[in-house]
């Protein structure tokens, strides 16, 4: 059942919108705030519990949203006060975002990728939110079992990168990660193939044997990669450029580099890449 109709930017659910909103975990009780109705229902089909449905005066719910959601809604130009972006859709939802381990991840990876070793991107010091949701939509086009992010990385619930994921980042587990445990993964048998320039040394993008265990290593769009990470790779790897530009875009470079893992991966299979079949369980 709808609530009242709030039309003071002071009530303390539009406080918590707007909050989650602008990524102020502590007043937004951790939630995080998802817009438009295509990403709640993209939600909802990845099996995300919504907690709050704000909608605003003259819009409407989408039919895929349950009857036991608590729906508050907006003046117009309430919903429009909280929301992010320039031209409100008018329909907002509270998430609880999904906390991953790795491991289970790379559990539930192996199920439908059962004779397919792993495959991760990492996103080392990305400060622009669309190169991160993009990466985050690739890594799922792409079957990666994870995308891995370190420190200075924009939180991929920034509402820019949650619009360019475009849903993925509801299924495609995403953490946060450190030198320490990255080391931890050479140790499991992982290849980490660190993404330069094509001047930087780096081997034709073609070359390595990406069907191993792999985590591709995405750096800063600025800087790069930091000096630790790139001591830390076992081998360097780049996409020739015919044309006259110095350097492709994050975002670019890494879908790109995904594409090729997926490529020969299907070559060595002999078939098509298994997609994924089922949304891996998040773990708290």
């Amino acid at each position: 059942m709808l609530s009242p109709l709030i039309t003071s930017r002071a009530n303390p659910r539009v406080k918590q919108l707007r909050a989650a909103f602008a990524g102020n975990a502590r007043l937004a009780d951790g939630l995080v705030a998802i817009e438009g109705e295509n990403l709640i229902c993209e939600a909802i089909r990845s099996n995300i519990a919504l907690r709050t449905i704000f909608v605003s005066d003259h819009a409407s719910l989408p039919d895929e949203v349950s009857g036991n959601v608590e729906v508050i809604r907006l003046a117009d130009d309430i919903f429009a006060s909280a929301a992010d972006t320039q031209s409100p859709q008018g329909i907002a939802a509270l998430i609880e975002p999904p906390q991953w381990q790795l491991d289970a991840a790379l559990t539930e990876y192996s199920k439908p990728h059962a004779h397919t070793a792993p495959l991760l991107l990492i996103a080392a010091g990305l400060q622009d939110p669309g190169n991160l949701g993009t990466l985050i939509r690739s890594a799922e086009a792409f079957a990666a079992a994870a995308v891995l992010t370190t420190a200075g990385t924009v939180s991929p619930w920034n509402q820019k990168a949650l619009r360019a994921s475009a849903g993925s980042v509801f299924r495609v587990p995403v953490l946060q990660t450190s030198v320490a445990e990255l080391n931890g993964l050479k140790a499991q048998g992982i290849h980490l193939l660190a993404a330069v320039s094509p001047d930087a040394a780096g081997k034709h993008a073609t070359m390595p044997d990406l069907t191993k265990p792999t985590a591709l290593m995405i750096g800063n769009e600025g800087a790069g990669l930091s000096p630790d990470l790139l001591a830390l790779a076992d081998a360097r790897i780049s996409i020739p450029t015919p044309g006259p530009v110095e350097s492709l875009n994050a975002a670019i470079a890494g879908s790109l580099l995904l594409y090729e893992a997926s490529r020969q991966r299907q070559i060595q299979s002999g078939k098509d890449a298994v997609p994924r079949t089922s949304n891996p369980e998040p773990r708290t």
